[in-house]
């Protein structure tokens, strides 16, 4: 049972974007979904494609009754309405592969010695402009080269470290096991 329910985050999500995309269904959560899936947290779903993204899309704090809603909502965004890439495709589905984070709540940082860019993902934000990025991402190896990218999506160039309200929080990464 725990290594199946280790799968059921991207299991749901891959669910999700099979009858979405090829039958244009958004789909319910299953009946019975694990009690850990059952509260809320923020999540993001990840897609690439041949290593590369594809879509990515989530939620720092929750939107949903519960993680598995999240997810669904979530999984349907990243394929659809991720502004840098188009739709994914039906015939896509093949080559990409799912990975989902479920995050932790964001907590202040007061410096940034308390952050670690393996381990802990960033949100940076200045009046309305806000810019979050996962932790452990391919290259992004420093604090400065993670705030930096956190940044630049906020819109924030140029705008010095210390002007900013930084956030830390974990995530708990799932991703799919080929078979």
């Amino acid at each position: 049972m725990k290594e199946n329910e280790e799968q059921f985050p991207v299991r749901l999500a891959r669910k999700t974007l099979e009858e979405y995309l090829i039958k244009g269904q958004k789909i319910s959560p299953p009946p019975v979904v694990p009690e850990k899936f059952r509260k809320k947290a923020g999540v993001f779903v990840s897609l690439h494609k041949k290593g590369k993204l594809r879509g990515c899309i989530g939620t720092f704090l929750p939107t949903r009754e519960n993680i598995a809603e999240e997810i669904i909502e979530n999984a349907i965004s990243a394929a659809t309405k991720d502004p840098r890439f188009p739709p994914v495709e039906p015939e896509e589905l093949k080559d990409i592969d799912i990975s989902v984070d479920i995050l932790s709540l964001p907590e202040p940082v007061n410096s940034l010695s308390e952050l670690n860019p393996k381990k802990y993902g960033v949100i940076v934000s200045k009046g309305w402009q806000r810019g979050l990025l996962l932790p452990d991402l391919e290259g992004v190896d420093t604090v400065e080269y993670q705030l930096e990218i956190a940044k630049q999506k906020a819109g924030l160039y140029g705008i010095p470290v210390e002007e900013l309200n930084i956030q830390k929080f974990t995530v708990k990464r799932y991703k799919e096991e080929k078979s």
